[in-house]
């Protein structure tokens, strides 16, 4: 079993920077492949961002390529979301994910477990 805690969310201008953090539990953290995805209001949940097990390989929805940067840190059992010039559409609530598989990490009806989302919001 694995929990997921987000944390790092809130209110930013245009432009802004936020650092979004998942912590998780258990003592298996580098053997699950870790994700971030996102649902802004009345919309589904989509793909962001995710990272291998060891931080090696990672992967980007094209909408935050450039601007987000997901990386990890196996000893303290936690996976980071840089968000850098922040936009109005990145408006969401942001959830991390857990999975073992490096296929399913990155998909939005698979994952083994899942946090229960930070609030991010953009201002114009």
């Amino acid at each position: 079993q694995v929990q997921l805690v987000e944390s790092g969310g809130g209110l930013v201008q245009a432009g802004g920077s936020l650092r979004l953090s998942c912590a998780a539990s258990g003592r298996t953290f580098s053997s699950y492949a870790m994700g971030w995805f996102r649902q802004a209001p009345g919309k589904e949940r989509e793909f962001v961002a995710a990272i291998s097990w060891s931080g090696g390989s990672t992967y980007y929805a094209d909408s935050v390529k450039g601007r987000f940067t997901i990386s990890r840190d196996n000893a303290v059992n936690t996976v980071y979301l840089q968000m850098n010039n922040l936009k109005p559409e990145d408006t969401a609530v942001y959830y991390c994910n857990a999975d073992r598989s490096w296929t399913n990490v990155r998909d939005t009806k698979r994952g083994e477990y899942w946090g229960q989302g930070t609030q991010v919001t953009v201002s114009s």
